[in-house]
């Protein structure tokens, strides 16, 4: 592209003004760039509330982008209705010769792409996309066969091994600046978006990424000791902020690398997890509605709505499950052993659909993923790649005398069990289910597919 001409970055799951791949490669590429983030109503009419906090966090740290961009003598289109029209439709009053994006390898998002790149080809217009969200792509990491991987610990090793400081070096914004296009418009208010403050406002923008970054260095080095235990602060709290953006991956997986200990090793596998996921998500979208093992999906399931509903409410009767339920409800997060244990619970204890729960926890996450939530969930049900054998169902007890043992996060969410000692907080109490009676209809249950 010659200098010359106009470009417009569209920013989706990457709301930084710094290392951003896409808005890097239009300002080496074009004269003059102007930006853009689509409030998209194909997105927001459906949440189920009105007062969302992932939506709530979204506004604040696109005030933040706005501001961040007007700081280096840029400007921000705020649009509010569906991407797939608006973006087209702003390129071509822009005069734009291209418009730039970061990649998303989630089905919707690829038909949404596809739809654009079309309107835009139709008026002259390119579309360049770039790898931002991830460090390796899914052809990048390939078994020596040449096909996508479907365990994790090869995947593992083959990562580790191609990573080298060029995937993890940052993408700078502010040596090509001047470029920026000052046109913008003001932020809409979220009541103007149809929406209402969240009740329990999270760190938002990149501030709020660098400031959990910043806290979470400090604890890093514990990190392999603390990461199971619900009631300490070992997670890194970054999620959200890796969902939407606001911090760069590369950042991330480069302290990690750089970093020596267990604590940072034990982090960086779990980057490693985050891009395995979005690798089988790329090269079978099929696993958003189906079991990547396709056998599985003739589990027959029970599906009672009054079991249904004990779990999303946190009344089962199984304290730990109950505790991390309430906690997923009332503020938007679960710790990730509990997302195992309350996951291995609903599929395997009262014999759920998968699917329903991994839906459950698209609509109540703060910084759900749909590449690691469907991972998880399947990993959970033993339907996906890599999962834990059908045979393995989690005891609630015993994981939560493992991981809770003081029942200090029991009682922080239930204090209705407050008064209870550290031994006796842990037992079932009313419970829906006899856990050994269903872990002998699972098992039932599996064998049955089996044959």
């Amino acid at each position: 592209m010659a200098l010359d001409s106009a470009a417009l970055a569209w920013f989706r799951r990457d709301l930084r003004a710094f290392d951003h791949a896409a808005l890097h490669a239009a300002l080496r590429a074009h004269g003059a760039v102007h930006c853009a983030f689509v409030f998209d109503t194909e997105i927001l009419d459906p949440l189920p509330a009105r007062a969302d906090r992932r939506v709530d966090f979204i506004w604040h740290s696109i005030a933040e982008l706005q501001g961040s961009l007007a700081a280096l003598g840029g400007g921000l289109h705020v649009l509010h209705g569906r991407a797939r029209e608006e973006i087209p439709r702003l390129a071509a009053r822009l005069g734009v010769a291209a418009v730039y994006a970061n990649r998303d390898y989630e089905p919707q998002a690829l038909e949404r792409d596809r739809e654009v790149a079309d309107k835009l080809a139709a008026a002259g217009i390119a579309f360049y996309t770039r790898k931002d969200q991830v460090v390796f792509e899914l052809d990048e990491v390939l078994s020596g066969a040449g096909t996508p991987y479907s365990v994790f610990t090869p995947y593992k090793n083959a990562w580790l091994k191609k990573l080298d400081d060029f995937f993890v070096k940052p993408y700078p914004i502010e040596k090509h600046a001047d470029r920026l296009a000052r046109s913008g418009n003001e932020l809409p208010s979220l009541r103007q978006l149809g929406f209402a403050p969240a009740a329990m406002a999270l760190p938002a923008g990149a501030s709020g990424g660098q400031r959990l970054f910043a806290d979470f260095k400090r604890r890093i080095a514990d990190y392999a000791k603390k990461r199971d235990f619900p009631a300490l602060k070992g997670p890194s709290y970054l999620s959200v902020h890796l969902r939407f953006g606001t911090i760069s991956i590369r950042e991330l997986a480069r302290f990690a690398w750089k970093r020596k200990g267990a604590g940072a090793a034990t982090w960086l596998s779990e980057l490693v997890w985050r891009d395995f996921y979005f690798a089988v998500l790329a090269a079978r979208p099929d696993v958003v509605d189906h079991a990547f093992k396709p056998e599985f999906d003739a589990v027959r399931w029970d599906d009672d709505d009054a079991l249904w509903r004990a779990w999303c409410e946190g009344r089962t009767g199984y304290p730990l499950v109950d505790a991390a339920m309430r906690c997923l409800n009332q503020t938007g997060t679960m710790h990730n052993r509990l997302r195992m244990v309350s996951a291995s619970f609903l599929v395997k204890d009262l014999g759920i659909d998968w699917r329903r729960g991994e839906r459950y926890f698209a609509e109540k996450l703060n910084g759900y993923d749909l590449a690691a939530n469907n991972g998880g969930w399947q990993w959970a049900a033993s339907t996906g790649c890599d999962a834990q054998p059908w045979f393995r169902v989690f005891n609630p007890v015993t994981q939560s005398r493992k991981f809770d043992p003081q029942g200090k996060f029991i009682r922080k969410y239930l204090p209705e069990l407050a008064h209870f000692d550290d031994q006796a907080i842990h037992e079932p109490r009313a419970p829906v289910v006899d856990h050994a009676v269903a872990r002998q209809r699972t098992l039932a249950r599996y064998a049955a597919m089996r044959q």
